[in-house]
């Protein structure tokens, strides 16, 4: 098994749709594992072209209850690889994605709401 360190940033809660019970919201993910497969001699860490990133293994992260989501591609794809001498990946993307959110609006205008945004992986 890799084990995978990850974190969270939400940029942006874009809108709110009571009618279509969901958010959208723009999020920065970033990922970190190892794989001694890419070490390398040298003290500085190496940053990739983002379309390298066909090249290399990279957990299949999604996001639970996304209705559509895309990676923000202007002016060059969104994404950052960065290579460690001890085969460590940093990889970075931004996305923005539309996910549901069952909303309990019996009470409105008093009504409170928690939406989720909940990644998960699969395993094989």
């Amino acid at each position: 098994p890799v084990s995978i360190g990850m974190s969270m940033d939400i940029a942006s809660i874009d809108t709110i749709s009571e009618i279509n019970m969901d958010y959208t919201a723009t999020i920065f993910l970033r990922q970190r594992w190892t794989d001694e497969r890419l070490c390398f001699d040298g003290n500085k860490s190496l940053s990739l072209d983002g379309r390298l990133v066909e090249m290399l293994w990279v957990p299949d992260t999604f996001i639970v209850d996304s209705k559509k989501s895309f990676l923000h591609d202007v002016t060059v794809e969104n994404r950052l690889i960065r290579i460690y001498p001890n085969g460590t990946v940093l990889y970075a993307i931004r996305i923005t994605t539309t996910v549901s959110c069952s909303m309990d609006l019996t009470k409105y205008p008093m009504d409170k709401q928690t939406c989720t945004l909940q990644l998960e992986s699969c395993k094989t």
